[in-house]
């Protein structure tokens, strides 16, 4: 008999939805009387050519946990939903970065980005390896990076990258999306202004003195180093550099025989905005809308 694809989905979300519970509810049994550590927010915190970095992290939907069973389930649900929308917006990335200096990493840069990227997100090797392969042929989509600025409500500026094969669709949803949720869409050059862009390496800090690492990198264009967490609360070296020094900064990691979590370019916001905890979840449920539309690849945003 014949099963729906959707009925299909559903019974394994379902499933897996079970199985985390009953994993959740081993878990809290065995740290019921252990004493709970006091942790105070997330923060990106170090240097910047011998200074504190000044830049606070941004805010992102699904940060703040709810009630436990709900923040379970919605976290759980949005985990499956993200790791797809993880492999689709890197399967782009590597159709552009194949496109732009070919399919050899060893001489493409750009190339070895995305697929130590694809990698921080467990993208099997030989789906990384067919998506090369695929980008190199002649019946690919063509790609066109496209950045739409707007605003969120309550004044907050975003910055929405697009990877489309379909400018006119991927314009019209977008302006639909930011309408629907009490934003705008802007001219360009109407929040760019804002942010800064920057390139932003994660790296396993396992084995690396940190004070030694920045001096070496000071002069290959670093701007910040400090440290900051993963998904699953693991410590990570964050280091920011300029754009143009993104290039250069990669190959001063490569030279050295680090090798990054991820290397990508992120827009920072210059003056972060602080607003009131039901004013912010209305501006991360439109994120959150935003980041699922297919044409999307990164949402920024300078909310504090």
């Amino acid at each position: 008999m014949h099963v729906p694809m959707d009925l299909q989905k559903t019974v394994a979300l379902r499933a897996f939805a079970d199985a985390d519970m009953r994993a959740a509810g081993a878990v809290a049994l065995e740290k019921r009387d252990a004493p709970v550590e006091s942790r105070g927010p997330s923060s990106a915190r170090g240097t910047s050519r011998g200074r504190r970095a000044t830049t606070p992290p941004t805010r992102h939907s699904g940060q703040h946990m709810g009630r436990i069973f709900e923040a379970r389930k919605h976290t759980m649900f949005a985990r499956w939903d993200r790791m797809a929308k993880a492999f689709t917006r890197v399967g782009k990335e590597i159709v552009i970065a194949v496109k732009a200096g070919g399919p050899d990493p060893a001489s493409n840069p750009h190339l070895r980005r995305v697929v130590a990227n694809a990698r921080a997100v467990n993208m099997p090797k030989d789906k990384i390896e067919s998506a090369i392969k695929r980008a190199a042929g002649k019946d690919v989509a063509d790609y066109s990076e496209i950045v739409y600025e707007g605003y969120a409500p309550h004044g907050v500026a975003v910055l929405i990258e697009a990877a489309t094969d379909n400018p006119t669709r991927t314009v019209a949803n977008v302006r639909n999306h930011l309408n629907k949720g009490d934003g705008n869409l802007g001219a360009t050059g109407s929040v760019s202004f804002l942010f800064k862009r920057m390139g932003v390496f994660r790296i396993d800090p396992a084995g690396i003195d940190q004070d030694s690492l920045e001096l070496d990198l000071i002069d290959e264009g670093l701007e910040e180093l400090g440290e900051s967490t993963g998904e699953k609360g693991e410590t990570q070296i964050l280091v920011r550099c300029a754009f143009a020094d993104f290039g250069r900064l990669q190959k001063a990691l490569e030279d050295r025989s680090i090798k990054p979590i991820s290397a990508e370019s992120e827009y920072i916001p210059v003056t972060p905005v602080e607003l009131a905890e039901e004013k912010a979840k209305d501006v991360l449920r439109l994120v959150d809308t935003l980041e699922q539309d297919d044409d999307v690849q990164k949402v920024f945003h300078n909310l504090a």
